[in-house]
């Protein structure tokens, strides 16, 4: 059977996916550690050994429903992805980085940038100014 194993701390899951046989305990004596699963990141953080997960399925091994839909909705983390930061750390501290306040250099092109939809108001105004010769005549 292929499930979850709690190894977090008190209200602090994590869990670890993996190989035991059915009749054993959640916490008992498994066969092969294949993977990990953290809820309390943002996302949650699944890692998987995809060869692995094959080779047990392969023989035999069933998903729990919880492992089912994780390795249902695994992807893959590619090198170049950072890892998500946890929500808050022990003390309730936020554990992500403080991000630092843009210059203000980079918000003046912004409003650079708004006055150029005023030209495009202009061509209403001669409109106005054709219909004031032809109510005069």
């Amino acid at each position: 059977m292929i499930r979850l194993a709690r190894v977090g701390a008190r209200k602090q899951p994590y869990y670890r996916v993996v190989v035991i046989e059915k009749d054993r305990a959640r916490n008992g004596r498994s066969v092969e550690v294949i993977g990990t699963y953290n809820p309390r990141t943002s996302p949650a953080t699944v890692t998987l050994q995809q060869d692995r997960v094959e080779y047990w399925t392969s023989n035999g091994a069933q998903f729990s429903d919880i492992v089912a839909k994780l390795v249902k909705n695994y992807k893959p983390q590619t090198e170049g992805e950072p890892t998500p930061d946890k929500k808050t750390s022990r003390k309730g501290v936020s554990s992500a980085t403080p991000k630092k306040a843009e210059p203000v250099a980079a918000a003046e092109p912004a409003a650079a940038a708004e006055p150029a939809a005023e030209p495009e108001a202009a061509p209403e105004a001669p409109a106005t100014e054709s219909t004031e010769p032809a109510a005069a005549a």
